[in-house]
């Protein structure tokens, strides 16, 4: 079964390389680039990707855009921090020949500074990543976008490997640019920020993350996202509020 796979990149030389090594089994790979300064689109084309410069559209669009020049009928979406493992490819290409499904969630190991997070809610942390192209698409958000699929799903067994942050300083510079794209449509759905919620949201993302997720048995580790993810949803808030006072 032929199988396309789609990668959205902006300055990924740094990790893309590895990831396109994990796809030697793919019929096509198709990269939509949106502006890179470094070597991302020449590595790209020297593993036979076949690279678009796109303007930035937005996560989910990005992502539909890529899919939509694929020229088969199963597509599969990776991010370049992430890599397939021999075992995972196997399963891929026997859950695409069989047709049972319309598509598989495929479970992730996530890794911080170089360490698998087996708690806090990081694993498995399954996502919707192979699907039928006439059955799937992602949600067009500004960000956290997720396949939305129409027909059965099925889960894969073998995981993902997930390289999220390098750093905590790596991390740090990430969310300031999220928690901006989740004040932003948080307030286009029409949400407005209360007065408690810069305070009772970030306690309960700790909360939930190292208590009822079971940070705690990641040791400091844990901890440590469990309070910068808490920092994240305080300044997501917080940005929401001062939206919300321009009116």
């Amino acid at each position: 079964m032929k199988i396309s796979v789609t990668i959205i990149a902006l300055n990924e030389e740094a990790k893309i390389g590895d990831c396109l090594k994990s796809l030697d089994w793919a019929d096509e790979i198709i990269v939509s680039d949106s502006g890179s300064t470094d070597k991302t689109v020449e590595i790209c084309e020297s593993y036979g990707a076949t690279v678009y410069s796109d303007t930035w559209e937005g996560f989910g669009k990005q992502k539909n855009l890529c899919a939509s020049r694929a020229k088969n009928d199963w597509v599969f979406n990776i991010d370049a921090d992430e890599r397939v493992t021999p075992a995972l490819r196997e399963e891929i290409l026997s859950a695409a020949s069989n047709d049972q499904n319309n598509g598989y969630c495929v479970p992730r190991k996530n890794h911080f500074a170089g360490v698998w997070v087996k708690h806090c809610g990081w694993y498995p942390d399954y996502c919707l990543r192979l699907y039928k192209k006439e059955c799937g698409s992602f949600s067009e958000r500004l960000v956290h976008e997720a396949v939305q699929l129409k027909g059965p799903e099925g889960y894969l067994k073998n995981p993902l490997i997930h390289l999220t942050y390098d750093s905590v300083a790596e991390y740090k510079t990430r969310a300031v640019r999220y928690s901006d794209l989740g004040a932003q449509e948080l307030y286009a759905n029409g949400r407005r920020a209360r007065s408690t919620d810069t305070v009772l949201r970030p306690l309960f993302t700790f909360f939930k993350m190292y208590i009822l997720k079971l940070g705690f048995l990641d040791g400091s580790l844990g901890l440590k996202l469990a309070a910068l993810y808490a920092g994240y949803t305080k300044e997501k808030y917080v940005k929401l509020r001062r939206l919300g006072q321009r009116q």
